[in-house]
């Protein structure tokens, strides 16, 4: 999410670990996310997807620890969406 001055690439990591792992609580079924580094990947992702919507609907960049945590994990959830719809809703 660009426009947050003083994240590094650990902010990033930190802010992607916490909303993977959040989203994980709210979307289950998705096999394929287990384990840290996944998890941290789906919530880089769902920073970038996150951000960009945040800043479609707001018109500008989000702004703020809480608030890219909290687009980053909405972003997350839709990552883990789309996932657990290409793998099929099967359960283990």
């Amino acid at each position: 999410m660009p426009g947050m001055p003083g994240f590094d690439l650990l902010g990033w990591i930190i802010i992607g670990l916490l909303a993977g792992s959040i989203s994980g609580w709210f979307v289950r079924g998705t096999r394929s996310v287990q384990g840290c580094l996944p998890t941290i990947v789906v919530g880089i992702v769902g920073g970038v997807i996150g951000g960009w919507l945040a800043r479609e609907l707001n018109g500008q960049p989000v702004s703020g620890f809480l608030g890219a945590l909290v687009f980053a994990i909405i972003g997350s959830m839709l990552v883990r969406i789309v996932l657990r719809s290409v793998e099929g809703d099967r359960q283990r």
